[in-house]
């Protein structure tokens, strides 16, 4: 029989450590669609592995189990067709650490690194707290899809200062699934121009029918040694507390490099209940996954059959991520007016667009991976303080 999770099945978070629900935050008579986790249970099998480790005990340092590494091994291979092995592996504890690793390996204070805008707020922060400068490569927006300006991108990678470029893959937050055919213009014009690539593909796992997520290094043989993909199941399985993730490295001297990075920040200690997690996931859920994908897809469709009849909304229709990107430029509002208006009118609490850089004025980003009967609650809600 066919395992099933009931994603429809509310769970109280509200009063508990969820930063999502925090008071300062969202309060309670606010519905929180911001920050990027799940409003969904975690799959049974963690619950339960979880549960008999904090039997045992007793928790010291854990080694490292291969079991770890053959865990992410397995599932790039069987969802993305590629020969991802297990040396390529490493451990991290959090997604975006690769990435901070892998700019201070391959690019020096001063350097500049190309971003494409908008871009998840963090990405800002850990270029520019490193002493790196930001080479904007901006998406264009046409006809409701986001685009690669690949001439300006050459422009910016055809710097001399440019080391490194941080690709974001599924895009967060366009919610844009870049085709085979963009990532190959992009890793030929790294190749090009000696660019070494992060690559961001924390939201892999969710896309949306008629797309496909192509690691990057995947794509082109050449893209091997040029590149570092960085990963993390807690998008897909709502873990991110358990802060761990994982970094593919395919050419073992950049691994070696990189690690030194990880070294030197000592940040190379597993936790217990991360590692476990890893392993669990990606060995035994694979239908949670699948499941999972369906449902919040049908919560795209419900909220923007919702936004249809709301004057002044446009959603950036999403090829991937659980995150929706949605104009309301046409309302003249200041982003502080604009979520405002969210916040103590609609009593919604979406993201700040402006927080993912100036290109992001006038939106607002959506979390939709929740019950439907949420996604419902907040149309409805949206709908009434609009046409109010």
């Amino acid at each position: 029989m066919k395992k099933q999770h009931d994603f429809d099945e509310p769970i109280v978070r509200r009063g508990t450590d969820a930063r999502k629900y925090a008071p300062s935050e969202c309060p309670n008579d606010v519905v929180p669609m911001w920050i990027a986790d799940s409003d969904f249970a975690s799959p049974r099998e963690l619950v339960d592995a979880l549960l008999e480790r904090v039997k045992q005990g007793h928790y010291g340092y854990p080694f490292n189990d291969i079991e770890f590494c053959n865990a992410v091994s397995k599932w790039q291979t069987e969802r993305f067709d590629w020969d991802c092995t297990p040396e390529m592996v490493e451990f991290a504890p959090g997604a975006v650490l690769p990435l901070v690793y892998g700019m201070r390996a391959f690019s020096s204070p001063g350097d500049k690194v190309v971003l494409q805008t908008p871009a998840y707020h963090p990405l800002f922060q850990l270029i520019e707290n490193n002493g790196r400068r930001i080479a904007r490569n901006p998406l264009v927006l046409k006809d409701g899809r986001y685009e690669i300006d690949f001439e300006d991108l050459e422009k910016k990678l055809s710097d001399p200062r440019a080391k490194v470029m941080i690709l974001c893959n599924p895009q967060n937050p366009t919610g844009r699934v870049f085709t085979r055919d963009e990532l190959q213009k992009i890793g030929d014009l790294c190749l090009k121009h000696h660019v070494f690539v992060l690559s961001d593909e924390i939201h892999s796992d969710i896309v949306y029918s008629g797309h496909k997520h192509i690691p990057f290094a995947a794509v082109d043989p050449g893209f091997r040694d040029i590149c570092c993909i960085s990963i993390n199941p807690s998008k897909t399985f709502n873990t991110a507390g358990l802060r761990t993730a994982a970094f593919i490295c395919p050419n073992q001297h950049n691994k070696a490099v990189i690690l030194e990075e990880r070294l030197n920040n000592k940040a190379f200690g597993r936790p217990i209940f991360g590692q476990l997690a890893m392993k669990v996931l990606y060995n035994e859920c694979a239908y949670y996954a699948d499941q999972f994908v369906e449902y919040v897809e049908e919560n795209v469709k419900t909220f923007h059959e919702g936004l249809k009849n709301i004057k002044g909304m446009h959603l950036i229709y999403p090829e991937g991520t659980y995150l929706l990107w949605v104009d309301c430029r046409e309302w003249g509002m200041t982003h502080e007016e604009l979520m405002r208006f969210f916040k103590e009118t609609v009593k919604v609490l979406p993201n700040d667009g402006s927080t993912f850089g100036y290109e992001g004025e006038g939106f607002a980003r959506f979390n939709v991976a929740c019950p439907r009967s949420t996604v419902l609650e907040a149309v409805k809600r949206i709908q009434k303080a609009v046409n109010a």
